[in-house]
């Protein structure tokens, strides 16, 4: 699994807002700022997030965007699926992302992958954004 560079925006925006969880609206121009992220490529990430229901936003002077669930009930996972996709490793291993692969021709080689993939996926769901900013 490699992130691409919309998801680990994605992740710096929601431990953002997550840090800011019980404060008003945040602004795009503070978060981008914050991390770094360019502005336009942050708006269609929080675009994509609000879409997918984990935030929700207002418009005008005291507009932003703001977590529409608490960090507690967001995971690493969920988020990672939602911005790249399978988190295993080869797609014949993924339990949500499954499609055929080389790797199936050796039953030692896709228990590896299914090790790595069962690794990987069990860290990343009990990963919340509220563990991510204590």
């Amino acid at each position: 699994m490699k992130l691409s560079k919309k998801c680990e925006y994605a992740c710096l925006a929601l431990i953002d807002l997550s840090e800011n969880f019980d404060k008003d609206y945040i602004k795009i121009v503070d978060i981008s700022q914050r991390w770094s992220i360019p502005k336009k490529f942050l708006e269609q990430i929080l675009i994509t997030l609000k879409n997918s229901g984990y935030l929700k936003s207002k418009k005008g002077s005291v507009g932003g965007y703001k977590l529409n669930k608490m960090p507690e009930q967001i995971s690493l996972a969920e988020i990672i699926r939602l911005i790249d996709g399978a988190l295993a490793p080869v797609e014949s291993v993924s339990k949500y992302f499954y499609e055929n692969s080389p790797v199936e021709q050796h039953k030692n080689l896709m228990s590896v992958f299914i090790d790595i993939r069962d690794y990987v996926s069990d860290k990343l769901e009990s990963t919340s954004f509220a563990d991510l900013i204590k």
